[in-house]
């Protein structure tokens, strides 16, 4: 895995082995960045089940200014870290070492880029959007991207966003949320 493209592009990334998370393949990575961008001006992107980071690493590659990524679990923390030194813009990052809805308790500020990545195991789209909606964490013309299992059906509307962009890449399906 690596970062696809911008400042850190072809740069490697480590993920980690195991089951507990499912990175985002190079080319779906791709796909979304290439739909929601490709490239950007500033803002704020949060990444709420970070995994090992990749797709907030790639966000700011890109052009965000500042990342928020949650991750629980400590090996995952780990890697994320490591991927956030490969950067040399550690100061762009901050990472929260809790459970994403611990998290929505301590976020701050408006984003202008979500990624939500949930384990497909435990999807937990439609309340999470709710959330960061009811507690004025979307800024105004913010992209919510949602990465689940093919087989997962979203909502057409969840609170007061609506579906831009829906796509299916192999066994992840990428949902786009705007308002």
């Amino acid at each position: 895995m690596r970062v696809v493209a911008g400042e850190f592009g072809g740069r490697p990334l480590k993920t980690l082995a195991g089951k507990t998370t499912r990175p985002t393949t190079d080319k779906v990575k791709g796909a979304i960045f290439n739909r929601i961008g490709p490239y950007f001006d500033g803002g704020r992107v949060l990444d709420l089940y970070a995994g090992s980071g990749s797709l907030a690493i790639e966000a700011i590659s890109r052009g965000m200014s500042e990342a928020v990524l949650v991750e629980k679990d400590r090996k995952a923390q780990a890697i994320i870290e490591a991927n956030i030194q490969m950067t040399k813009k550690a100061a762009a990052f901050k990472l929260l070492k809790m459970e994403a809805e611990k998290a929505l308790d301590h976020l701050e500020g408006t984003f202008d880029l979500i990624l939500l990545d949930p384990p497909y195991a435990k999807e937990k789209i439609v309340w999470t959007i709710e959330e960061l909606s009811k507690r004025g964490l979307c800024a105004e013309d913010v992209m919510i991207v949602c990465e689940t299992d093919k087989d997962v059906v979203l909502p057409e509307e969840i609170a007061d966003f609506g579906i831009w962009k829906q796509q299916i890449y192999g066994i992840s399906q990428v949902t786009i949320y705007v308002r």
